[in-house]
């Protein structure tokens, strides 16, 4: 950050000669519910899922740009503790919130803009996955989706037993050190998991050409998703495989780099197309899967 807010604009670095930008909303009722979540939590959450794609190109976040609607009722204490998150959030990797604007609305709208730098590195597309690849994740998968059920459950005593999941939801924890990591492991595709691993995973199969294959039987599960799992009756599958919003990275890379201990291996890249996993059930990129008994959708989907 070369002139931060104060100006008309901020004026960054861009060493590299090329920027990676992204951008997100979160919307008051859709994306989380001011009983359920701070504006800390909003903040850091809304930071957090930008960040993560910035990551997942293989690029280090460097700016946050950040336009903010709500009521004029709003508490001013809840929107200094909006920035306050962004702030930390961003601190995490070194960037910062270089500019944006507020504007009255009805309801609360977060906007956020991210920007990278590749430092170098060539950008890690989901298109460049190869049939022999190796699927790994870095990241932990359905604790955000557990701390939402538990939400929309109802019970707080229920709730206050997993006090990590209910973090998951509302901070996500993203490993963005991973992502130039895997870029300079020589990762050949890579994808951010917001929507749900096997939704997300068939993006990126669509946009390779490619099938890819789970295998998760090594993939344990954390105790206290499957304690909650249980008190709800839900198969704890159900959140690690369809669950978003974690925002771990998953990344197609050649057989011969081993990632053992770095990152997790769950799969393999297959000729054909879309995603199969052990249940047996396959889903297509885009295509509502009405063979898996019970499931209204496989990821989330805005309009669907």
């Amino acid at each position: 950050m070369l002139i931060g807010p104060g100006d008309d604009a901020a004026v960054l670095a861009a060493p590299d000669g090329r920027v990676v930008a992204t951008t997100d909303l979160l919307v008051e009722g859709r994306h989380f519910r001011l009983e359920w979540m701070s504006g800390y939590d909003v903040g850091r959450r809304a930071a957090a899922q930008n960040l993560a794609d910035v990551a997942a190109m293989g690029a280090v976040p460097t700016a946050l740009v950040v336009g903010l609607a709500c009521p004029a009722s709003s508490p001013v204490a809840w929107v200094e503790e909006l920035t306050d998150g962004l702030r930390d959030e961003c601190a995490v990797v070194g960037a910062s919130v270089v500019g944006g604007d507020v504007v009255s609305a009805d309801a609360v709208t977060v906007a956020v803009t991210a920007l990278g730098d590749l430092q170098g590195r060539a950008p890690v597309r989901r298109s460049g996955a190869r049939p022999g690849d190796r699927v790994w994740v870095v990241g932990a998968l359905g604790g955000s989706a557990a701390g939402l059920a538990l939400l929309r459950h109802g019970d707080r005593q229920l709730s206050a037993r997993y006090p990590r999941l209910l973090d998951a939801y509302r901070c996500p924890v993203p490993p963005y050190v991973a992502g130039p990591f895997l870029a300079d492991a020589g990762a050949t595709a890579m994808i951010d998991v917001s929507d749900g691993l096997v939704q997300d995973l068939g993006h990126l199969a669509a946009a390779s050409g490619v099938a890819i294959s789970l295998d998760l039987s090594q993939w344990a599960a954390p105790p206290d998703l499957v304690e909650a799992a249980a008190d709800l009756g839900i198969d704890v599958g159900e959140w690690r495989l369809f669950g978003g919003e974690d925002h771990a990275l998953v990344a197609t890379v050649p057989a011969a780099v081993d990632l053992s201990g770095d990152a997790l291996l769950i799969g393999e890249v297959a000729a054909g197309l879309g995603v199969r996993y052990d249940s047996g059930v396959r889903y297509d990129s885009g295509v509502r899967n009405d063979s898996a008994p019970g499931r209204d959708h496989l990821g989330f989907d805005h309009f669907r």
